[in-house]
């Protein structure tokens, strides 16, 4: 396993995964409740599994069909994906985080039900998973291409286990906005950088199957 990949795929996997959406909040739910924790969270981090190595592999099959214009657009795209997500980063600056936790009790059966929609459901997934992680490591060597998503399912494993049993402490902390500020702060940052390496692979990409 290489570790810079491994490291990228980490970095880059959980750089999304911060981000504040439904799936988060309902395991932080879970979490302040003590109800069906491991269940919900080991559902979250099997399902982005599945869905990065479902990009990875997707895109890594499709590599041997496409020309140098499609993955020159398939390029382009993913950086305007980076750049719109970079864009809602900084619209967040001014909003503030507000959370309230329901107190109601659910059964295993709807609380099975629940994480997979707010899994399944929310489109982000798929372009933050499928999408964007696949197309990064569309030009890597195939065991990069592994040790990438096995770090960003990693990553993932990791985040929602940790917010599932950590909850009740960061519940001291989600309502604030200069967290989230930070955190935001770290991700544009980040995202840049992903920006500036897929813009460096395109081109030399094309260099090598231009000589």
């Amino acid at each position: 396993m290489d570790f810079s990949f491994f490291l990228l795929g980490f970095l880059t996997g959980l750089s999304f995964i911060l981000a504040l959406g439904p799936q988060n909040l309902f395991v932080i739910e879970q979490g302040l409740k003590n109800q069906f924790v491991f269940t919900v969270c080991i559902i979250c981090s099997i399902s982005d599994f599945v869905l990065i190595f479902i990009g990875i592999l997707l895109f890594h099959y499709l590599d041997s069909y496409l020309n140098s214009s499609v993955e020159n657009i398939l390029s382009i795209l993913l950086i305007l994906f980076l750049l719109n997500f970079i864009r809602n980063k900084l619209r967040e600056f001014n909003s503030s985080v507000v959370i309230n936790f329901e107190e109601n009790l659910n059964t295993f059966k709807s609380i099975i039900f629940r994480v997979l929609g707010f899994t399944f459901l929310n489109p982000h997934v798929y372009s933050d998973t499928v999408f964007i992680l696949g197309n990064m490591s569309k030009n890597f060597m195939f065991s990069n291409k592994i040790s990438f998503g096995i770090g960003a399912s990693l990553s993932s494993f990791l985040f929602f286990f940790m917010i599932g049993y950590l909850s009740k402490y960061f519940s001291k902390f989600i309502n604030k906005p200069q967290i989230w500020k930070f955190l935001n702060i770290f991700i544009i940052i980040f995202m840049s950088f992903i920006i500036l390496f897929v813009i460096s692979d395109m081109i030399n990409s094309n260099l090598l199957k231009g000589a």
